[in-house]
């Protein structure tokens, strides 16, 4: 039971307000690969949490929401994985992929983003 637990996506674990995006935004941390864009910033809340921002240029209503789901999803299976206490938005880039290469690069840039904001701290 307490593993279904740790896996749901409750709204905690979610950036909704233009505040939360801006402020995350302002930090210009970010890192990318051929797939997916994420900016990173620092919260003090000791938990990961996701902010999505797909544009018409990925492609037609049904891509989108296709491309949300798969990085909500991603996002929810590898929490555990992900640098704790950051905000991430995520913009897709190039084709839909599955989704394991969606969880591989969202862990992969958040580390590496993770690793530039502390950088930027420390010089």
């Amino acid at each position: 039971m307490i593993a279904m637990e740790s896996e749901r996506f409750p709204k905690q674990l979610r950036l909704r307000t233009a505040a939360e995006f801006a402020r995350v935004y302002e930090r210009r941390c970010k890192s990318s690969d051929q797939l997916l864009l994420v900016f990173v910033a620092d919260n003090d809340l000791g938990h990961p949490r996701i902010g999505l921002s797909v544009s018409r240029k990925v492609g037609n209503a049904v891509v989108r929401n296709r491309w949300k789901r798969l990085i909500r999803e991603a996002f929810r299976l590898s929490r555990s994985q992900l640098p704790q206490g950051l905000d991430l938005i995520v913009i897709p880039r190039g084709l839909e992929p599955e989704l394991d290469t969606v969880m591989a690069s969202l862990a992969r840039l958040a580390q590496r983003g993770a690793a530039k904001l502390r950088q930027a701290e420390g010089g």
